[in-house]
């Protein structure tokens, strides 16, 4: 067994992690030039993955550290490969210990979609917005779904249920009452079937500026190990009604009728109805959006509460403001408005700047 080799003050939850990672990082290194001492921590996400970047003898490469059992890096290295072979930007796995959960990949750059969007004229992001609609709809149309799990009714059920567990009661301790929960229950059928009714392709399921790198060919894709075989829209919710960032109204429906356009030509399912109104492909990709921003609402609330990451609730205000845009247009949706009011507050009443 190789030598471990000496690394840099990387802090480890426990001895046991970093001496497993030593250990693998020292049977590695030569067959990559790997200069152990360079390693650093490169980022982390909301999940328990983070990120080492380190010189290699052609450059930078990334090491992901995804401990188990809290996390599973197979499905990861299947859809890195899936999307490379479909023509498509992201890291390729060099080398992979699925069991402990290491993974050497190469290094798309430090250049965040979401940087360069916050930073661009309105000519340049509009430029990034397109691309990164173009390249989606070559992933919905290239990247094959047929093993993938189904974003199925049980799966858009669970996402729901983190918004009453997570935001309602645990950020704002408001229980309901049974006409309330009645009126949940109802918003979130419609919301489920709406969903379902959905031709059905690969969903990224984060397919948004912070998990795209803008870098050559453009634009690098990252974060993708939770892909999915589900609804066509929502990828192209997750880009226009972003975590982070937020566009006015008419922008977003740009983009929106650019990527239908695109996504017609190019061959991508979007069924009769779809396929053949604008106006119905965009009330699906709203309703299909809401259930993703009250998903995030739970997600940042548990992020804070669980998991001790309190930055996360800083944009509760943006998915208030787009659940409550979304609620008050559709008919079907007006129930949602009377549960959302009591946490939102002034958020509601003043509207949130966009």
């Amino acid at each position: 067994m190789p030598t471990a080799l000496p690394l840099p003050a990387v802090a480890w939850p426990d001895t046991v992690r970093r001496d497993a990672f030593n250990t693998w990082l020292a049977h590695i290194a030569p067959a990559h030039g790997l200069q152990t001492q360079t390693l650093a921590p490169a980022s982390a996400d909301a999940s328990f993955r983070r990120y080492l970047r380190l010189q290699g003898r052609s450059g930078t490469l990334v090491v992901m550290d995804a401990p188990p059992p809290q996390e599973d890096v197979r499905p990861f290295v299947r859809m890195a490969h899936r999307i490379v072979q479909a023509g498509l930007h992201a890291p390729q796995v060099l080398e992979a210990d699925a069991e402990q959960g290491f993974l050497l990949l190469t290094d798309l750059g430090q250049q965040l979609y979401l940087q360069q969007l916050k930073q661009a004229d309105s000519a340049g992001a509009d430029r990034l917005m397109r691309q990164a609609l173009q390249a989606l709809v070559h992933f919905q149309v290239h990247v094959g779904h047929e093993d993938l799990p189904a974003y199925d009714e049980a799966l858009l059920a669970r996402e729901l249920a983190l918004f009453p567990e997570w935001c309602v009661q645990r950020e704002f301790g408001i229980t309901w009452t049974a006409a309330q929960q009645a009126s949940w229950d109802a918003v979130c059928r419609v919301l489920i079937d709406s969903a379902l009714a959905q031709p059905q392709v690969t969903v990224h399921r984060d397919w948004m500026p912070r998990n795209l790198m803008l870098c050559d060919p453009n634009p690098g894709i990252l974060d993708f190990q939770d892909a999915v075989c589900g609804p066509v829209t929502y990828d192209v919710a997750s880009m226009l009604r972003d975590a982070f960032l937020s566009w006015d109204e008419e922008r977003e429906i740009d983009w929106a009728a650019r990527w239908w356009e695109q996504a017609r030509r190019a061959g991508v399912p979007l069924g009769d109805t779809l396929g053949h109104d604008f106006g119905e492909c965009w009330r699906a990709l709203e309703w299909m959006g809401l259930q993703r921003h009250l998903k995030v609402l739970g997600i940042f609330c548990r992020l804070k509460h669980r998991d001790g990451k309190p930055a996360y609730a800083e944009d509760l205000p943006r998915f208030f403001a787009y659940a409550t845009r979304v609620a008050n247009r559709y008919r079907p949706l007006r129930p949602l408005l009377g549960l959302l009011e009591p946490m939102s507050g002034q958020t509601v009443a003043s509207g949130f700047t966009f």
